[in-house]
């Protein structure tokens, strides 16, 4: 750190600088010597005119700078971003292709399947139908096979009832009897 005796130049200035300075050491919590070292290094450091109020140098760094992140953000865009969106987009359309094949063969074999599966119910439907009725037409046949047990032993009880003197017209009249209890069946 510096001593007092390393303090040699002075400056002078007007009433109203003084109190100006007085004002901006106040507000950055400084002595006024010390301000005035800093601000000095400030200028030293920074290469700015104080001259230059509305800072000159400042507004064409920032224009350089400007124009450097506009060129890289344009290079980045062609090199980077232009590129990647191409890549999406044809993702994209692929990805499109690929669902609407899916859709069309997924669809078109859930259709076929129902179909079958339709037709199969169908199917399956008239086979128990058909079932019904050959069980209805056997349980017919072991009913008509005992109605005609039935009446063929009716018509040999009454023919061996017969003696040798029964005429032919009652012999007729039992066949007769027998065919139309037959024919109910």
């Amino acid at each position: 750190m510096s001593t007092p005796n390393d303090y040699k130049k002075t400056v002078k200035y007007t009433e109203e600088t003084d109190e100006k300075l007085q004002k901006l050491a106040d507000q950055a919590g400084r002595t006024k010597r010390e301000f005035f070292i800093q601000m000095v290094e400030y200028f030293y450091r920074t290469k700015k005119d104080p001259r230059d109020i509305n800072d000159e140098l400042l507004k064409k760094t920032l224009a350089k700078n400007h124009d450097t992140y506009i060129r890289f953000i344009r290079a980045q865009e062609e090199k980077v971003l232009i590129p990647v969106k191409v890549e999406v987009d044809r993702m994209i359309q692929s990805q499109i292709k690929i669902l609407d094949f899916f859709n069309s063969h997924v669809l078109k074999a859930n259709k076929d399947l129902l179909s079958n599966q339709q037709a199969q119910v169908e199917k399956f439907t008239a086979t128990d139908k058909l079932l019904k009725a050959i069980t209805e037409k056997l349980e017919t046949k072991e009913s008509l096979k005992l109605k005609f047990l039935y009446i063929l032993n009716n018509y040999s009880k009454a023919r061996e009832s017969f003696s040798f003197t029964t005429s032919a017209k009652d012999k007729e009249e039992l066949i007769q009897q027998a065919r139309q209890q037959i024919a109910k069946l």
